[in-house]
């Protein structure tokens, strides 16, 4: 439990800050391109793959950024860095429904992406992160909990602002109060640091603080070693994978529900899934134990989102037999795949950090989550094109009967490696001359 004493931590009103910047990160980052593809598509008549290639493209520069925003804050400040991101991010918004021409969507695309970077999840981590060390599961859960806050408010207000304004009066109102909201958030609360403030991480008094960093310690990785380091390269394997296939499964998951549940349920069964991530994410981040291994954790949730492929998978197959045979369809097996996926889908994104937090040395820690965040990021940029592509070719190829099928196959698939990459980092016991008082671990 946490006391009165540390909710009144000013740590927690940064993670209100970061909550509300999630919101419109994820919400105009995330959720957004693709409501702008379809629009894009539909308004100037240019070619899916085309606008395709400009989300990627969106997708890889906030991943490159991403990558750098430790070095970012230290450089300029986090309030400054948020605002420049944020003004990107409005003036490309603007840009994807002005473009006249492909290579103005590529600037367009380029705008966003510089905000994304600046607003997704390397962004979150980096705000909360300096300000928590033993509740930082609780605070980074509540936090990425805005990511999926934003999905539920953007997916629809995009298009019923499109639709009752236009595009582009649509992309400058949420853009403008998108802008407003940041640039206050930036300005009261990202501007300070605990240094600053003379605070010490949880709110603790400073004889706490002094002990618990006497009582961890962990060689530091500098430069390029932290890439030839077990650890880290099955921590940045394990999200790559988990992203991959969660983002291109969502991307497709909608389209594939319909024919069974109806446009309307498949609706409700994605706003499921997105009812239990935060759900799933916010019970991690207060219940996790201090001593529990991360790693299994981050297993289990991916052997439940594996559990759910197979569950849509054998619902797809029976569904296929039973209409057939006698009409029917296998709705229940079909919504036992969306509750298993749901429950281990909101720690994709908060957990991994969790485990850095554990394996890395303290100065290590914040550019090892920006580089795994940044490189799942690069990794799901692409997954929605694969997974149409094997939903498209994979039974003209003879692989499997149905493009569903060929998609829920490789999405349980890919789920199964990243349980393998998270597993497989375990192994190695890196030498440690202590352990941190305050997450309770021990020698193993």
């Amino acid at each position: 439990m946490i006391s009165k004493s540390s909710r009144m931590f000013y740590g927690w009103r940064v993670v209100a800050g970061a909550f509300a910047l999630a919101v419109f990160g994820w919400g105009m980052g995330f959720y957004g391109p693709p409501v702008w593809l379809g629009v894009v598509h539909a308004t100037r008549g240019w070619p899916i793959a085309l606008i395709s290639t400009a989300v990627t493209l969106h997708f890889l520069i906030g991943a490159g950024l991403g990558a750098l925003v430790p070095q970012l804050y230290r450089r300029f400040g986090a309030a400054r860095v948020t605002m420049a991101g944020s003004f990107c991010m409005g003036c490309g918004v603007v840009g994807w429904a002005l473009s006249a021409a492909p290579w103005q969507l590529f600037v367009a695309a380029t705008l966003t992406g510089l905000g994304w970077g600046t607003m997704s999840a390397a962004a979150i981590n980096a705000l909360v992160s300096p300000w928590f060390v033993r509740t930082r599961p609780a605070a980074l859960g509540m936090a990425y909990n805005g990511g999926s806050i934003g999905g539920v408010i953007f997916s629809p207000l995009w298009v019923a602002a499109i639709g009752l304004a236009g595009f582009a009066w649509s992309t400058a109102t949420i853009g403008a109060v998108m802008l407003l909201t940041v640039w206050l958030l930036a300005s009261l609360l990202f501007s300070r640091t605990p240094a600053q403030m003379g605070l010490q991480a949880d709110g603790d008094t400073l004889a706490v603080s002094s002990m618990r960093g006497r009582a961890r310690k962990i060689a530091s990785l500098p430069g390029a070693q932290l890439w030839h380091d077990r650890k880290f390269l099955t921590l940045a394997a394990g999200m790559a994978f988990g992203l991959f296939a969660q983002i291109g499964l969502v991307a497709h998951l909608f389209t594939l529900l319909t024919p069974a549940l109806g446009a309307q349920y498949a609706g409700f069964a994605l706003g499921l899934v997105t009812a239990l991530a935060i759900i799933g994410r916010s019970a991690m981040g207060w219940l996790m134990p201090a001593n529990a291994d991360r790693r299994l954790i981050a297993c289990a949730g991916y052997v439940l989102q594996c559990a759910g492929s197979i569950a849509l998978l054998i619902g797809e197959r029976s569904d296929a037999v039973l209409q057939t045979a006698m009409g029917g369809t296998s709705v229940p097996l079909l919504l036992l795949g969306i509750v298993l996926f749901g429950c281990g889908f909101g720690n994709a994104t908060s957990l991994p950090p969790l485990i850095a937090q554990l394996e890395f040395a303290e100065e290590d820690v914040p550019r090892a989550v920006s580089l795994i965040v940044a490189t799942g990021q690069a990794a799901y940029a692409f997954a929605p094109a694969t997974f149409g592509l094997i939903r498209d070719y994979a039974p003209t190829m003879g692989l499997t009967s149905s493009g569903a099928v060929g998609v829920f196959v490789f999405a349980a698939t890919v789920q199964a490696l990243a349980v393998v990459a998270f597993y497989a980092g375990r192994s190695e016991r890196r030498p440690r001359e202590a352990y941190r008082v305050g997450t309770g671990l021990s020698p193993r």
